[in-house]
């Protein structure tokens, strides 16, 4: 089409094939400079759209049913082409992930319908949570592709509670409010993995209001992803705002032009060590008490010379439903890193092994030398795929869910990973990684 200028093409509204019957237009082959179309509505409901010669970086893919023909459609931002690439995936070429390979659980579903959305990939999923005791889709996996469908008015099929294979077909991503829930302690922390690339790259700004666990096991703290993931992501260009209560979140964010890369390679040193002990419902403050005091005394076993303020609370009883309680400590550095160690209390646990259990996980996420902690690791690997520019991160031995969340992230969005021993004299006798992206610089077409 380039060669030929600008030309334009009206579609009758005499309908030309019966009910049923399709035509296909494709672009096949080679791409010159990219294609771009202009869809307006004209009376009757039929469709005009204009083909003209477009800068380099923009594509062509998905398809577009218009009455009887399909047609060839401009995504923006969905891909990038420059002279002499192949075009896009269309409909037909949907990508196939094996959802039991690797971490085998819910990861791998969230990564990929979270790139599928954002790259215009239709998506096939199959054997979906093969690696865990109870395969298939829980509910809150369910309310997460729910959610991701309606941002951006998508396609989604065989989604249902125990299904082990779905199909996605994503389309433009729209901003406003958009609510999921998990009508169970669901972790509300998982479905804002899902749904957070997203939003930053719709055409408006964005209200997420989830319902679920906000302290789930097996799943982030809502304490960890406000004290520790939120101040670190938001190092890649954006804000976000996080009010929480009555086990529900909400999260507001704006839309970015791109991600700006991150530099997380200087751990500095430790400056301070805080954090909250927690008890809801019947449960008297004395166990938030005893938490914090058996953490305190297991970190200074270590750490000497820093003060340790974990405050013991009682959640507000509006606030929380059900009993329960936890800790999360967080060491804070000279550069701005940021470790946590939490745990849950459980029925039968004596309180000072909960405090205990989080105060080791910290210190053993500060041995390594790393800038980040083992449970922030992987939530970074999207926002580096999609960054403009090389991103790098230090971190002590990688873990299965970033080795995974690496893999589909060269998969779909076919930004490069490399991952190597750190060769710095200070960590020559530590397990110490450096991660390494260069990203696909995703471009919001809308800002």
């Amino acid at each position: 089409l380039p060669e030929f200028g600008n030309i334009g093409l009206q579609l009758s509204a005499q309908p030309l094939w019966s009910a049923g019957q399709r035509a296909c237009v494709q672009t096949a082959g080679q791409v010159h400079n990219g294609i771009r179309s202009r869809r307006e509505a004209f009376p009757r409901g039929t469709d005009s759209f204009s083909f003209r010669q477009a800068r380099t970086g923009s594509a062509v893919s998905g398809l577009r049913v218009c009455r009887c023909l399909v047609l060839s459609r401009w995504q923006p931002g969905r891909g990038r082409c420059g002279p002499g690439s192949r075009a896009p995936a269309m409909e037909g070429q949907r990508v196939e992930v094996d959802g039991g390979i690797m971490e085998g659980g819910g990861q791998i579903l969230r990564v990929s319908t979270a790139l599928s959305c954002l790259l215009g990939l239709p998506l096939r999923v199959q054997k979906i949570r093969a690696g865990r005791s109870t395969p298939g889709l829980r509910p809150q996996h369910l309310s997460g592709l729910e959610m991701v469908r309606d941002l951006c008015d998508g396609q989604l099929e065989g989604a249902e509670i125990g299904s082990t294979e779905i199909t996605f077909t994503p389309e433009k991503i729209r901003g406003g409010v958009h609510t999921a829930d998990t009508k169970t302690a669901g972790s509300v922390c998982l479905l804002m993995q899902v749904s957070m690339p997203c939003v930053l790259f719709a055409a408006s700004p964005s209200e997420l209001r989830l319902k679920g666990g906000t302290n789930a096991e097996m799943a982030p703290q809502i304490d960890y992803t406000m004290m520790v993931f939120k101040p670190i992501v938001e190092k890649f260009g954006f804000k976000g705002y996080y009010p929480k209560g009555g086990g529900e979140v909400l999260v507001r964010m704006s839309p970015v032009k791109q991600l700006d890369p991150i530099n997380l390679t200087d751990r500095g040193s430790v400056t301070k060590i805080y954090g909250r002990a927690f008890v809801a419902g019947v449960l008297p403050l004395k166990v938030a008490k005893d938490m914090a005091a058996a953490a305190v005394r297991c970190i200074r076993k270590e750490i000497r010379d820093l003060y340790v303020n974990i405050q013991p609370l009682q959640e507000p009883r509006d606030q929380a439903f059900g009993n329960g309680s936890g800790i999360i400590i967080v060491a804070e550095t000279s550069t701005g890193c940021l470790f946590a160690g939490s745990s849950l209390g459980k029925r039968g646990v004596n309180a000072d092994k909960v405090g205990i259990e989080a105060a080791e996980m910290l210190l053993a996420n500060l041995r390594h030398g790393g800038t980040v902690d083992e449970y922030l690791q992987d939530q970074l690997i999207i926002f580096m795929a999609l960054a403009n520019g090389t991103s790098r991160i230090k971190t002590g031995p990688v873990t299965l869910h970033t080795q995974t969340a690496i893999h589909f992230a060269e998969q779909l969005a076919k930004a490069k990973f490399t991952v190597k021993k750190s060769e710095e004299e200070e960590d020559a006798s530590k397990d110490t990684y450096i991660i390494e992206c260069e990203g696909i610089g995703m471009a919001n077409p809308h800002l």
